[in-house]
């Protein structure tokens, strides 16, 4: 029997999420792990499957930017869609085996681990065959209701991409789209029908289960996150503020980055950060926790090496003097947008952005 190792993510940025489905897929290919779930909520996010029409998106792009909802085209099948905190995404990565290399056949196995999930919350739900997605209500019903939209992408029987579903959703962010193309209904989630919030852990651990049943597969344990920090030093205010950016030196990759580093054994994330802060800066001073915790893939290692990061902030005087540490060669204040522009990664640029706003910059 193949394995199935269920990764529970958290937070991961969309465009981070891509890489975890590509370096997962060729892990997967080339033989080096089973098959493959990865459970995780997205920022505000809309999403265009290859058959999008980009009048779907209802939307100005400055309302979208006053909402903090990003755009991304993508190689899934269907129309436009939306992710957020509170929708559980699930992207199976598996190599279907020669009995189940059928798109529809795979397509109805997504749709029936999402329906046997929400029948164990005592909520009946199915397939509308003119429109894709699992639903609450009939096809000629007047309240039929999307609660788990399905995009799945399929190369050479590798899938991709899969299945949000609508747990804790902001919903009113689906009426900056025409979710999957579908003007005649609506969404709904399962705090909505349910009258209360509801445990997204518990929700993953179903789903998880259920994608073990209907595929058939053993469930084995996922390798444990390693654990990190970022910390964004600011000095000054307003268009006056400032970043520190470092430079690894070129054996460490050679590119720019905020202060960064792993916790030690028996550290708590807020400790960790002071050090390295300390370490890579000398600066001793104390840092804003951010309450930003994502999940990401380490470049393009295969396998996978999964890290997730918590990012704090903290400031310094106009005069102080940087020393560093032993795996930078250089380091340059710089104002925000350069920043942005520098940084090779998206967890580090949400930092910096979250940084500034958390200290008034």
């Amino acid at each position: 029997m193949n394995t199935l190792t269920v990764y529970r993510l958290g937070r991961v940025e969309y465009e981070d999420g891509l890489q975890l489905m590509k370096v997962f897929g060729e892990t997967r290919r080339q033989g080096l792990c089973g098959d493959v779930l990865l459970l995780l909520e997205h920022p505000p996010v809309l999403t265009l499957g290859r058959a999008a029409k980009r009048f779907n998106i209802v939307a100005s792009d400055e309302r979208l930017a006053t909402e903090g909802v990003e755009t991304f085209e993508t190689d899934r099948g269907g129309d436009v869609t939306y992710h957020g905190p509170g929708q559980l995404v699930g992207y199976p990565i598996f190599l279907l085996p020669e009995g189940r290399q059928d798109v529809r056949r795979y397509v109805r196995d997504v749709e029936q681990c999402v329906i046997r999930t929400l029948a164990e919350y005592g909520i009946t739900s199915g397939t509308i065959p003119k429109w894709p997605g699992v639903w609450i209500g009939q096809e000629d019903s007047p309240d039929a209701r999307k609660i788990a939209a399905i995009g799945v992408h399929l190369a050479r029987w590798l899938t991709s991409h899969g299945f949000a579903l609508n747990v804790n959703t902001h919903l009113p962010h689906f009426n900056l789209i025409v979710p999957c193309g579908i003007s005649e209904a609506g969404v709904t989630s399962l705090q909505k029908e349910l009258g209360h919030v509801v445990s997204m852990a518990e929700v993953e651990e179903k789903i998880a289960r259920h994608f073990a049943d209907v595929f058939g597969l053993q469930r084995a344990e996922p390798v444990p996150l390693t654990s990190t920090v970022c910390v964004t030093l600011v000095r000054g205010k307003g268009p006056e503020a400032r970043v520190l950016l470092l430079r690894r030196r070129p054996e460490r990759g050679g590119f720019w980055q905020i202060v960064t580093g792993r916790l030690e054994a028996g550290e708590k994330p807020r400790e960790a950060a002071a050090r390295e802060l300390f370490e890579e800066t000398g600066l001793r001073t104390d840092v804003v926790d951010l309450e930003y915790r994502h999940a990401f893939a380490v470049g393009s290692v295969v396998p996978p090496r999964l890290v997730e990061e918590n990012g704090f902030a903290a400031r310094c005087t106009a005069d102080f003097e940087v020393r560093l540490g032993d795996e930078h060669d250089a380091y340059e204040w710089v104002d925000v947008p350069t920043a942005l522009a520098r940084l090779p990664f998206r967890g580090l640029r949400e930092g910096v952005q979250r940084s500034v706003r958390a200290l008034g910059g």
